[in-house]
């Protein structure tokens, strides 16, 4: 500051002196002189031993933070952003931060010592320990938190949340701070605090701060009792561990990460539903595999992966056997993924394990969806057409020709036999259940059978689930008749029960 005040004071006595000429070397003397008093006022220099230390700037006043007497709480329902008030907070803390450099060589080094002597730089961190009251309570969570008007990632410091119940104890800092007899609990109030919140790169201040604040409403939410949990596909969709690919040159990216509240967005979503659902007791794990034809005959369901994406040299993708390398992937619409791939079994693991360890009862449900590009040319069972409709609904899947058409096998050994094709012939005692992994040692078919009984597999290796969905949606499969007026589907669907 006083580098600028006389550097400017030192050009216009100068211009006034000696015109433009002097102005320029009054700007000179001043900026000179104005440095000299900068650097003794924000730092200062000691020599001992053979070394010099450098002391940098610190805060005079530690306190910095306020709040409003008297300031109304605030009642939420369903979702806002709040600003919060200040209801606790210690001084700043200081943390010094030592530094060795050598000297640069020759004389007159700081202090107008010689070159030889080591330089111990000292610098100094602020952390602030505050506590902020948001709304009345409870609330289910604060789903984002901006500082100065920018998302706060909650990974890289540690902010406790508070739901504001009746029975809420007092926060471990406080108590720490204030003793048993002296730490409120502030009941009825949510409130978050942040522990050695660095604040250096807020200007050594405490910044501006403002929740994003969910509360459910009394009533249809408490009553939710069970949930589907999608998306079905997406490799790393499921994966409660964070991922990381690398995109080259020193770079990566986080493709389950897309929030900054969580590690992942697994853990952020499912930490959400349960604060949202507080009766929830049962979640549906959808794992999608990929059909590829409505003709049953002709149709195989298999794990994809995304075309042009690379590996995770900590959680590869691998499904059934199959690496990155050896599976097929999935179709594109406008040069992009027509979806996901499949759930990589490792995530799906992982994922069923944490579902328990919330105390969730987990059904395992093997999904099909239909890859049919717009330019297939495989046949449309229901009207001879070239065609097949692009990425049709599953529960069209059926014998070709279709019943009702001329040429149909329906009601003959021919419908049994296309209806088999599909169903498969693996058994349960073809899947070997590793760690985080299933070996199969079956017959080579990507049929339902083994969708099936590969994902059965996955709830085992996890430690076993409560529940597992055969198959749904599958009508028109389940209305073709065989010999004998017998629905092989049906029949097909009670062995596979069994197995």
């Amino acid at each position: 500051m006083a580098t600028l005040v006389l550097q400017t004071a030192g050009a216009v006595i100068g211009s006034f002196l000696g015109g433009p000429i002097g102005g320029a070397i009054g700007s000179v003397i001043g900026a000179t002189a104005g440095t000299v008093i900068d650097q003794s006022l924000i730092s200062s220099v000691r020599s001992k031993g053979g070394r010099k230390t450098v002391s940098g700037p610190r805060l005079k006043d530690l306190d910095g933070i306020s709040a409003t007497e008297g300031a109304a709480i605030p009642r939420l329902y369903g979702r806002a952003r709040l600003g919060g008030q200040v209801i606790w907070a210690t001084r700043f803390e200081e943390e010094a931060v030592y530094s060795r450099t050598k000297p640069r060589g020759g004389k007159g080094g700081i202090g107008g010592g010689g070159g030889s002597k080591a330089v111990i730089e000292v610098s100094y961190r602020y952390y602030a320990n505050v506590a902020i009251g948001l709304c009345e309570g409870p609330v289910g969570f604060v789903r984002r938190v901006w500082a100065d008007g920018k998302l706060l990632d909650l990974t890289t410091v540690t902010m406790r949340f508070h739901h504001g119940g009746s029975t809420q104890e007092a926060d471990p800092l406080i108590l720490a701070k204030q003793g048993a007899g002296g730490a409120p609990a502030y009941r009825g109030l949510a409130y978050v605090v942040f522990e050695r919140l660095p604040i250096e790169s807020f200007g050594n201040r405490l910044p501006q701060f403002t929740f994003e604040v969910v509360r459910p409403v009394h009533g249809l939410c408490r009553r939710i009792q069970a949930f589907n949990i999608i998306p079905g596909a997406g490799e790393h969709v499921y994966e409660p561990a964070v991922v990381s690919i690398s995109s080259g040159l020193g770079a990566s990216r986080l493709p389950n990460r897309a929030q900054l509240t969580h590690a992942t967005n697994w853990i952020a979503s499912m930490d959400a539903m349960q604060a949202l659902c507080p009766g929830l007791r049962n979640v549906a794990l959808i794992v999608a595999w990929f059909g590829n034809d409505l003709r049953v005959g002709q149709c195989t369901i298999q794990p994809l992966t995304e075309p042009g994406t690379a590996d995770s040299d900590q959680y590869p993708w691998a499904v059934a056997g199959l690496t990155r390398a050896t599976a097929g992937t999935v179709s594109l619409t406008n040069g992009k993924p027509s979806f996901g791939g499949t759930p990589s079994d490792a995530s799906v693991i992982r994922a069923i394990r944490d579902l328990k360890a919330r105390g969730l009862q987990v059904t395992l449900y093997p999904f099909i969806m239909m890859d049919v590009p717009a330019d297939n040319a495989r046949g449309n069972p229901y009207t001879g057409d070239v065609f097949q409709p692009p990425f049709p609904w599953r529960g069209r899947m059926t014998c070709d020709p279709a019943p009702g058409r001329p040429s149909s096998p329906e009601g003959t050994a021919g419908a049994d036999a296309q209806v088999a094709q599909f169903m498969g012939s693996c058994v349960a005692s073809d899947f070997a259940v590793d760690v985080n992994s299933v070996n199969y040692s079956g017959p080579q078919e990507w049929t339902l059978r083994r969708l099936v009984l590969h994902t059965a597999a996955l709830g085992q290796a996890a430690g076993g689930v409560d529940a597992l969905v055969l198959a749904s949606e599958l009508v028109a499969l389940t209305r073709i008749r065989g010999a004998g007026a017998v629905n092989p589907a049906v029949a097909g669907l009670k062995a596979l029960a069994a197995e």
